[in-house]
């Protein structure tokens, strides 16, 4: 019985592929029937569950599922007289199981509509455009700094605990979903990661766990970057699965936020995106953007590398190319490769003066 039942569930996985890929066509269908109805009292019913939590149950599953493979290697794989077609029953049985849970729970937000279409923008701007947006953006970025630090050569020291921020985060999307269409952020579900260690040597600030709906956030990256990581990953919550799309509606949650340290790190968050693109587009124009900046942001940009080389080592850019992969295999064809998106997204939201 158990055998024929792994059997099922195996035939099941390609059968679901090809169902998910065709849904896929249909992003308007996935936008009103998922995205925007079943998947809203999916996440609320989550975050109920799990959220009040002090800890991340999600990080828990993790480390069982790890033991338990590692229990499956030795006791079915690495051993004599082994069965493949038993071990193969039990992984495409499992893989079937995750594959249906990711998707129902959240997955199937990598098919909606992109956003440029759910908040009516467009999507492609000139290098004019990008450049007159940057110029606003360094002007907002340096007033923020001058309101906050009186020294010209002095990084922004935020002077909450990251849990003050996780709590700061609510209120942010409150403010936001006159612009986004954002269903309201309640309860809370923000964390740090208990894996923080090992996501800082692969090289992330957070991840949404897609089967409790816990927002994890890096526990060891620095506060300056936790406000548009804890709004990014909270909009992982709110089902933009798409990394562009999570970035871009971190930067705008904390630049409209009524606190100047929130207006700070997502302002100097947005810049760099665009600074980043007029780099790869002209390294003169964007050097010369740079050089507009008070010395303090361009100091706070300079600790957030110095901290990222700290933790380099030869794994990183496996883990990396792992995940560029999977976005990727998730309807991101650019992988983590998504600078231009997040401008385009940027630019012509200021460019429509939204």
């Amino acid at each position: 019985m158990q055998s024929r039942t792994k059997t099922l569930l195996t035939i099941l996985l390609p059968i679901q592929i090809v169902i998910i890929k065709i849904l896929g066509l249909f992003p308007e269908f996935i936008e009103r029937f998922y995205s925007n109805w079943l998947f809203i009292f999916i996440s609320k019913a989550l975050r109920y569950a799990f959220g009040w939590i002090p800890f991340s149950f999600g990080d828990i599953g993790y480390c069982i599922l790890i033991v338990l493979l590692i229990h499956f290697l030795i006791t079915k794989v690495f051993r004599k007289g082994i069965s493949w077609k038993t071990i193969l029953l039990d992984i495409g049985a499992t893989t079937s199981i995750v594959y249906a849970c990711f998707h129902i729970l959240w997955g199937m937000n990598y098919y909606r509509l992109p956003m440029h279409e759910i908040i009516k923008i467009d999507d492609e701007y000139t290098e004019e455009e990008l450049i007159r947006v940057t110029e606003k953006l360094i002007l907002e970025a340096n007033l923020l700094h001058t309101s906050l630090s009186s020294d010209d050569s002095l990084a922004i020291q935020i002077p909450y605990t990251k849990e003050e921020i996780f709590e700061k985060t609510i209120p942010a999307y409150e403010q936001i979903s006159n612009i986004l269409p954002i269903y309201g952020y309640t309860p809370k579900s923000i964390k740090k990661s208990i894996l923080s260690i090992p996501l800082t040597y692969m090289g992330f600030s957070g991840y949404l766990n897609p089967i409790t709906g816990e927002a994890q956030v890096n526990g060891c990256i620095l506060t300056y970057k936790a406000p548009t990581t804890s709004c990014h990953e909270v909009a992982h919550q709110l089902g933009f699965a798409k990394e562009n799309e999570a970035n871009f509606i971190a930067a705008l949650t904390t630049m409209n936020y009524d606190d100047p340290y929130f207006k700070y790190s997502g302002t100097t968050f947005a810049l760099k995106f665009c600074l980043n693109d007029l780099y790869l587009r002209d390294e003169q124009k964007a050097i010369c953007q740079i050089e507009k900046l008070r010395f303090g942001i361009r100091e706070n940009y300079r600790e957030v590398n110095t901290f990222w080389e700290s933790y380099q080592n030869p794994l990183e850019p496996v883990f990396k190319s792992t995940y560029d992969s999977y976005l990727k295999a998730n309807n991101q064809p650019d992988g983590m490769e998504t600078y231009s998106y997040v401008v385009a997204l940027l630019v012509n939201y200021y460019k429509n003066g939204l």
